[in-house]
């Protein structure tokens, strides 16, 4: 939404001029205000830039493959299918208390704001449903731990894989 020329372009025809700042920054408490209290447009939204993070993340893909494994994040990524080109899925969890602070401090957001924007998000129930791996994010937990196990784990996933072939 910030690099690509064409993508900006679209934005701005489909949300106007204040779309982005005089610094052609993304205006972003202006397009979620827009887009978090209609669903069409949203799904506007959505429609223009969801090709193109695929996109971004193809070509990206096609760059790291001298690395044993890469991750995909990926707020929308049920809600988007592109979990289905994925090999295994991970779902980070956190309280629904925690998750809104941390929203709403790193984005300068009200609670409900916050809400407003899960409310367009399948619940952790479903998310959990379609996982792989879990990964408890509330802050108890050592997210380092769980994530040095994970690695692992992929690693000696990628030498099954490669057994196989």
């Amino acid at each position: 939404m910030q690099e690509k020329p064409e993508l900006k372009k679209q934005i701005r025809k489909a949300f106007g001029w204040d779309a982005y700042d005089e610094k052609d920054n993304l205006n972003r408490p202006y397009i979620a205000k827009i887009v978090f209290n209609n669903t069409s447009k949203l799904n506007i939204l959505n429609g223009l830039v969801h090709p193109a993070v695929f996109e971004d993340y193809r070509h990206w893909v096609n760059n790291q493959m001298d690395s044993a494994y890469s991750i995909k994040e990926a707020a929308l990524m049920f809600e988007t299918d592109s979990y289905k080109e994925l090999d295994k899925i991970i779902v980070v969890t956190a309280p629904i208390n925690t998750r809104l602070e941390r929203v709403a401090k790193r984005d300068n957001v009200k609670n409900d704001d916050v809400l407003k924007r899960m409310e367009n998000q399948m619940n952790d129930r479903e998310r959990i449903a379609k996982a792989d791996f879990i990964l408890k994010n509330d802050g108890k937990s050592s997210l380092i731990k769980q994530v040095l196990h994970l690695h692992h784990y992929f690693l000696d996933y990628v030498k099954e894989m490669n057994k196989a072939i």
